[in-house]
């Protein structure tokens, strides 16, 4: 018999948290696996943590309460709670009642196929225009960016084997990225329907503000994942493509010269003089950083099984 952990990060969201923990436990009556739930309140204004306080003391030691002195954002939720998740699936959802419990089975049958990240996908969705809107088109790019082909990255619904969550590295707006992380990592990364819900209380704490600060997000991370180890090959590239610009103009103007004795101070010399020390500078910058890199050199390698 397996062990469900189900991480629920919330920032003022007590009228659903009753609701949220009643449908959770309805899905786990019907079936054989043993579950707990692991709540993060992120700083929260309202009376939620006074709302966990009775649950616990109804559930007992299936509920597990943590509570920030402020709000730190949901990635520092997550991290918090799948660290403190005992399971050996970790799911996550948000606590608006918008991720319906009753898929958390389909997702289990996802990873009993052999997937260590299954994501959800909310292929009918009840959020407003200016949600959805940008969602699409950040998802769009992200897919696209990233090379893992899914409808929904910024769905909150996952459902995790124990070993690839607890491996990933959640921070900043990191939540957002997590099936590119995995994909990254070598884990096998699929996504399943999930139904979703008009929310029934508060609002959403989402909207097109978001959606350039993501893509920023994306790119940070891509040049973190692709040239960390090797940033010499990203400021290396763009140096020497500046040299090679500044030395075939200089290079032509230098033939001209010896052709026809005469020499024009033109717009295009003083450019690819300026192409000249920017292609120098970036190339200082790449050995500088393999210097720090070397420096500072701390492989971590994810291994999936070990046999002794």
């Amino acid at each position: 018999m397996r062990k469900v952990s189900i991480v629920v990060p919330l920032h003022d969201e007590e009228e659903s948290l009753p609701l949220l923990v009643k449908s959770i436990d309805d899905v786990f009556k019907s079936g054989s696996d043993q579950y707990d739930i692991v709540f993060v309140d992120d700083g929260s204004t309202d009376g939620s943590f006074e709302v966990l306080k009775n649950i616990h003391a109804e559930y007992g030691s299936r509920i597990s309460v943590i509570r920030f002195t402020r709000n730190y954002g949901k990635s520092a939720a997550l991290s918090v709670g799948i660290k403190e998740a005992k399971g050996d699936i970790i799911v996550t959802m948000d606590a608006d009642l918008q991720d319906d419990p009753t898929a958390i089975p389909d997702m289990l049958a996802k990873l009993d196929e052999g997937w260590d990240l299954v994501s959800g996908w909310k292929k009918k969705r009840y959020d407003p225009i200016t949600f959805t809107a940008p969602s699409k088109l950040w998802n769009i790019a992200t897919s696209m960016l990233s090379g893992v082909k899914l409808h929904d990255f910024n769905c909150g619904f996952k459902a995790y084997r124990a070993q690839a969550a607890k491996s990933l590295e959640i921070y900043g707006d990191r939540h957002r990225y997590l099936p590119a992380l995995a994909h990254w990592d070598g884990y096998k990364v699929t996504e399943v329907p999930v139904p979703h819900h008009a929310r029934k209380f508060g609002r959403s704490k989402y909207g097109f503000s978001k959606f350039f600060n993501g893509i920023f997000d994306m790119l940070t991370l891509l040049f973190l994942k692709r040239y960390l180890k090797s940033p010499l090959h990203f400021f290396g590239m763009i140096g020497l493509f500046a040299l090679l610009i500044g030395t075939l103009i200089l290079g032509y103007f230098g033939v001209n010269w010896i052709v026809t004795r005469e020499m024009h101070i033109r717009p295009l010399i003083l450019l690819s003089l300026g192409a000249l020390i920017v292609g120098i500078q970036f190339l200082s910058f790449g050995f500088l950083a393999e210097m720090m890199t070397h420096q500072f050199r701390n492989d971590e390698y994810k291994v999936r099984d070990r046999l002794l």
